[in-house]
């Protein structure tokens, strides 16, 4: 049987930080009053000249080093992002001219803050079924460009930044199991519905959220789809080893690992340096982890993610 494993991780974030107490000079709001109800203290603010397929590539870059391979051997690319550079061609055809990697196929996954579930999972289907040996996953998000900056309800909650992965061909156990799961009867309490037409946008274009209504469907989605993926998986709560879930708000991640009965001690947060950073969340937490030697290989990893659509999903792997 052909599994699964990740290879390599990699990221990048903004140079530019915008901290709380920076925020508080343009709109009215406070360091205590984001931090009381999200968790964040600051975020990191793309430069005027990046895009996202910018963001993408340094991550991208890290994640082939850090796999110990050469550009040529990725045979696939999978972007997940909400904010691409254009309507089209797709952020991951502009990754794949920027690394030199012609011919092989590239596309976009847009499922919002668990695009990178959607982007890991289509990824390992792919090798599984044998039509790829090594794929680039990224999460890359510039979600600056769609906020209103005088709306604190909302600017306050999100940051810029890119995460990736190289996933692999192998023998060995890597990713165990994924579920995915998706309700469009709730595209209305978080979404940025402008659309492109007659040359014009028609529409708000900037992202909008009922934050209680989120906060309380997430909560319940996560715990449930985390809980039913391990089971899935034949693996006990107790052998997670970590959890390294979407950043969004600190509250929503203290719920989800309370109902596994994982202590906060075993959960990955990066969410008060970066705010929620969307679709690039998981893999900034995850390489964050790497790096910084909390996870090691042979660890059991749950990760977990929900977005606008509703869309969300969970992914159990030996990392």
């Amino acid at each position: 049987m052909v599994y699964s494993r990740i290879l390599g991780t990699g990221s990048y974030l903004p140079s530019n930080v915008l901290t709380n107490a920076m925020l508080a000079e343009r709109v009215d709001t406070s360091d205590e009053w984001i931090v009381s109800r999200t968790g964040i203290r600051a975020r990191h603010i793309a430069h005027e000249h990046e895009k996202t397929s910018d963001l993408a590539l340094m991550a991208a870059r890290a994640a082939i080093d850090d796999a110990g391979i050469a550009h040529s051997e990725i045979d696939l690319i999978i972007v997940a992002t909400t904010t691409p550079d254009m309507v089209f061609p797709s952020t991951a055809c502009l990754l794949q001219e920027k690394l030199g990697l012609p011919g092989i196929p590239a596309f976009d996954v847009q499922a919002v803050c668990a695009g990178f579930m959607y982007a890991l999972t289509t990824a390992d289907c792919y090798i599984r079924g044998g039509m790829a040996r090594k794929v680039l996953v990224v999460g890359a998000e510039l979600m600056s460009r769609i906020l209103d900056w005088e709306d604190r309800r909302t600017c306050v909650l999100f940051g810029d930044g890119a995460g990736a992965v190289v996933l692999g061909a192998s023998d060995a156990p890597g990713i165990l199991h994924a579920k995915l799961a998706a309700d469009g009867r709730y595209k209305d309490i978080l979404n940025t519905p402008a659309q492109i037409a007659g040359g014009k946008i028609q529409g708000m274009p900037y992202l909008n959220m009922d934050g209680p209504a989120v906060f309380k469907f997430a909560v319940k989605a996560l715990a449930d789809i985390a809980e039913k993926t391990l089971a899935e998986a034949g693996i006990a709560q107790s052998s997670v080893d970590w959890l390294v879930p979407h950043q969004a708000n600190l509250r929503i991640i203290e719920s989800t690992a309370k109902h596994l009965g994982l202590p906060m001690e075993r959960v990955i947060v990066t969410l008060p340096e970066q705010g929620n950073t969307s679709a690039a969340s998981i893999p900034l937490a995850l390489d964050a982890a790497v790096r910084d030697g909390r996870i090691r290989r042979g660890q059991t990893l749950l990760l977990e993610g929900i977005g606008g659509g509703f869309a969300w999903g969970a992914v159990v792997l030996v990392f």
